[in-house]
């Protein structure tokens, strides 16, 4: 089966290259700094985490249920299996399943649904869907293993719960995308054809161009099998939520620069220019907040970058790290590191909270 999963987002790979090629004028105008997390959000739920599980393993989260308790893997002390692991706020771990290394396994594309946790594990023979009740006492089970030809894009959206079933995408017969769905329960899988090449959004809508250099040009409803075209004006790689657009492009000074829109063109934004890039597949997360990062003066040296957030309601910039790598964020909650490759630190933010 092919694996995209470490298909990366275009806007990133633009603007990452603009950036490192922009030099600093003394003419342009230095904005002032912008606020802090801590003092925009002072209430919101934050968490500072060890990047080893108490075993000495090294822990890469997949997701976080909340600030402090996440799910992720991390290699048996032997090095011979992987293990998905449920880590709790105070650092003890619940093995949830476990594979042989020699297998080339992965578990992908993680979601939460309530108290419902759903994956998929790849080996180089097999792909499989798995879901957990997260409740006490949860035993994990196979879903289904016909996932035909499944695309993860990195995005909280690889899997979507809904309606008491799990979707997914996979690339159909010629240029087409199929859209599987099966019951939380099991049994058999709904396949659901569409032209053209598209990836799942917020339930029920679909985005088309995840891999096309210009990115959405269209948003699907799969209720009402309606089409939205999405508005152009110039040149940019354009990513689409069902309420927002991140278009990433350059400005008349030959700058790179992020922008937010509305799918129909309205309300349109500049979010920054100059060594600005997005660091997320996913547009606008929760509607409410587009995640960005500026480099540094010391971001050549470091690799490390400014992390901020856009509050959309506020039209505010909010810095959440002064020196950050590492960025990811699913259901809710956004995660990054600090500190250099063999002493680090994850620190977390749950958006849900702000």
């Amino acid at each position: 089966m092919a694996d995209v999963r470490r298909w990366g987002s275009l806007g990133v790979a633009l603007l990452a290259a603009a950036a490192m090629l922009a030099e600093p004028s003394a003419a342009r105008r230095t904005p002032a700094p912008p606020v802090t997390a801590r003092a925009a959000w002072p209430h919101a739920q934050r968490a500072a985490l060890p990047a080893t599980l108490a075993d000495g393993a090294g822990y890469e989260p997949a997701v976080f249920l909340d600030a402090s308790r996440s799910v992720g893997t991390a290699l048996t002390t032997d090095g011979h299996a992987v293990r998905l692991v449920l880590r709790a706020g105070d650092g003890s771990v619940r093995v949830l399943r476990e594979l042989p290394v020699r297998q080339g396994a992965s578990f992908d594309a993680p979601t939460v649904a309530g108290q419902t946790l759903v994956w998929v594990e790849t080996t180089r023979s097999d792909e499989q869907m798995w879901a957990l009740d997260l409740s006490p006492g949860g035993v994990p089970r196979r879903v289904t293993g016909d996932l035909g030809d499944a695309r993860f894009y990195q995005s909280q959206y690889d899997l979507v719960v809904a309606g008491g079933r799990v979707h997914w995408v996979a690339a159909g017969t010629g240029d087409t995308t199929e859209v599987r769905s099966v019951r939380l329960a099991g049994g058999q899988v709904d396949v659901r054809t569409q032209p053209g090449t598209w990836s799942l959004a917020a339930w029920p809508w679909l985005a088309d161009g995840v891999t096309a250099a210009g990115g959405t040009t269209r948003l699907r409803n799969l209720s009402t099998g309606r089409d939205r075209v999405v508005a152009r004006h110039g040149r940019g790689v354009i990513a689409c939520s069902p309420l927002w657009c991140r278009v990433v492009s350059f400005n008349p000074d030959g700058d790179p620069q992020l922008e937010l829109m509305r799918p129909g063109g309205a309300d349109r934004r500049k979010i920054g220019t100059g060594t600005v890039s997005n660091v997320l597949t996913d547009t606008a997360v929760l509607d409410r907040f587009e995640v960005f990062s500026r480099l540094t003066g010391n971001s050549d040296l470091t690799g490390h970058f400014q992390l901020l957030v856009y509050e959309i309601a506020t039209r505010t910039s909010i810095e959440i790290s002064p020196d950050a790598t590492d960025v990811s964020y699913r259901n809710g909650v956004l995660w990054w590191s600090t500190g250099n490759q063999d002493d680090f630190i994850r620190h977390t933010l749950d958006l849900r909270t702000v």
